[in-house]
């Protein structure tokens, strides 16, 4: 999202995380921006029972954690890296600074906020009131449009696992399981050695 030279620039430090590292944790308060260079992190909640719950995944060049950093509050949830990753990390006066002097990169920020609260707001009420195969559509579908921008049927690999998809959608992994192999029998998705495609 954000040019590398241009984090560097501003006094980015490029920090190396292996897998299961915690970046930040629920709770804590807000104190710089972040963007992946290589690998992938997640956000994610633990609810009561310890079922996790994912917020979001992020591969290179993508930001997170930047709402509570900008309306001055905790993080909602926890960010740990998924496999071994690099990540950008920036103090908030020094992005605050970037984005003043940079109205370019502060509209490309603005626009990817806008397209995350639709992605909330898609979810909150799937995961509140659909079927099990309603729900996985949705997120592959959104992902498959409006992330990886992917168009033709069964053109789209899913490379998250069944339990990501699990955690992504509020689902236990053997309920995303069934539902998969159902939504094969109905043409709507397509197992090949084990990787789904939309």
């Amino acid at each position: 999202m954000i040019e590398e030279n241009l984090l560097l620039d501003h006094g980015a430090r490029k920090i190396p995380f292996s897998k299961g590292d915690q970046l930040f944790r629920e709770g804590e308060s807000a104190l710089n921006f972040y963007q992946v260079a290589s690998g992938e992190v997640k956000m994610n909640n633990y609810n009561e029972d310890g079922k996790e719950f994912i917020q979001g995944i992020f591969s290179a060049g993508e930001s997170f954690g930047e709402p509570p950093l900008l309306a001055n509050v905790k993080y909602p949830a926890n960010a740990e890296a998924i496999n071994d990753a690099e990540v950008f990390q920036l103090s908030k006066e020094q992005f605050l600074e970037l984005l003043t002097s940079n109205p370019q990169v502060h509209l490309k920020i603005t626009e990817t906020l806008a397209k995350r609260l639709f992605y909330k707001a898609i979810m909150a009420s799937e995961i509140s009131s659909q079927e099990p195969e309603h729900r996985i559509l949705r997120i592959l579908d959104y992902l498959k449009n409006h992330v990886h921008k992917t168009e033709g049927k069964f053109s789209f690999r899913v490379d998250l696992t069944r339990q990501q998809l699990a955690d992504l959608t509020g689902l236990r992994v053997e309920t995303v399981i069934r539902a998969t192999k159902s939504l094969e029998k109905k043409g709507e998705l397509e197992i090949r050695k084990r990787k789904l495609y939309r």
